[in-house]
């Protein structure tokens, strides 16, 4: 059961990441357009334009593979909370905060956005707690 609540961890992280990393993609001029008008990312908004999505699309790799699995749970945790402080300081400190989120994700409210971050952060603790500390005995339970 363990193994089971890992996978499905690792595969919500996967598909979140994915997604997200394919919606900035596909609506690159506005993803663009919504870094340039953040008034904390502007300054590094040609750099993040396409590191976001090629770090995404990297941990999705990092969580496929069963000996990089820790590697990517951590680096999930750690994104969601980067991102999760992002939109608090914007919310508490900025008139004006640009979404730049992708897909269907962007629909969600900056409370909903929060929760769902949240969510996300909460799981990726539990993975990290249940991920088995031998690979070894892992990669085996897990191909059979």
């Amino acid at each position: 059961m363990q193994i089971f609540f890992l996978e499905s961890i690792c595969l919500l992280y996967i598909l979140l990441f994915v997604y997200a990393a394919v919606s900035k993609l596909l609506e690159f001029e506005n993803f663009k357009i919504q870094l340039g008008q953040s008034p904390l990312l502007s300054p590094f908004a040609s750099w993040i334009l396409f590191a976001i999505p090629t770090l995404e699309i990297i941990i999705a790799i990092l969580l496929l593979i069963h000996k990089l699995r820790l590697i990517g749970l951590l680096a999930s945790y750690t994104l969601m909370v980067l991102f999760t402080a992002y939109i608090y300081i914007l919310l508490k400190y900025s008139s004006f905060v640009p979404c730049s989120c992708g897909g269907v994700i962007q629909k969600l409210s900056w409370s909903q956005h929060i929760i769902f971050n949240c969510f996300f952060i909460v799981l990726a603790g539990i993975a990290i707690i249940l991920l088995p500390k031998n690979n070894e005995n892992y990669s085996q339970i897990t191909k059979s």
